[in-house]
């Protein structure tokens, strides 16, 4: 019996994240110190996917607006979303005390699924109410999502929406407002981490706030 005791907790200390708390954001989220996924460069130059646009900053218009947290698991190792997926270059690159936010300026434009920072937020801005998904993130940040595969990473995936295993097509999963999103890739499955989280302070050019109505 013992020696199953040890086995387990082995097993538990293998995909268990760190448990050293992380300084808050630009967003007042803590910002994660895993490595990137993927870069963020790998996002689309500007062309749509299917009816989401790439806006420059004066063309931005934000009537829904939502958070939802995407963690990825790669082998029981934790993976984080960099800043700047779903916005192109040239960044406009504000640098604060508390981290740097990519957002969109006069030269470059901006998906209305997208990251700021490095925080696993992802930001859908919206000129209209609509259903977004899993898939249309990946898509835009042009990188592979499917049942063997997330980003460069390799493996059986399994995700997980607040807790629940989600059956059929990983691609229509929906970005929920504030809703937790856990990708697993391969082995060790990690036991779904559940996330607290409010977004404040920068919200990004064209909206006045971090929680915009739907309307």
């Amino acid at each position: 019996v013992l020696l199953l005791l040890v086995v387990a907790a082995a097993t538990w200390v293998a995909f268990r994240p760190s448990a050293k708390s992380s300084p808050a954001g630009p967003e007042g989220v803590p910002l994660s110190g895993a490595p990137n996924l993927a870069p963020a460069s790998t996002t689309l130059d500007g062309q749509p996917v299917g009816a989401i646009r790439c806006v420059t900053e004066s063309e931005e218009v934000v009537k829904l607006h939502t958070h939802t947290y995407v963690s990825v698991f790669v082998n029981g190792e934790e993976r984080r979303l960099p800043g700047g997926v779903g916005i192109t270059q040239p960044w406009f690159v504000e640098k604060y005390p508390t981290g740097v936010f990519y957002d969109v300026g006069a030269r470059n434009c901006l998906y209305w699924i997208h990251t700021h920072t490095a925080d696993d937020i992802v930001h859908v801005e919206a000129p209209a109410k609509g259903v977004f998904t899993l898939g249309q993130l990946f898509a835009i940040w042009n990188q592979p999502l499917s049942s063997t595969q997330v980003g460069p990473a390799k493996g059986n995936v399994v995700v997980f929406v607040n807790g629940k295993r989600i059956k059929g097509n990983i691609d229509s999963v929906p970005l929920l407002d504030k809703a937790t999103i856990q990708i697993d890739v391969g082995q060790p499955e990690v036991p779904f981490q559940p996330k607290s989280f409010k977004v404040t302070g920068q919200c990004g050019q064209g909206t006045n706030s971090c929680a915009a109505p739907a309307k």
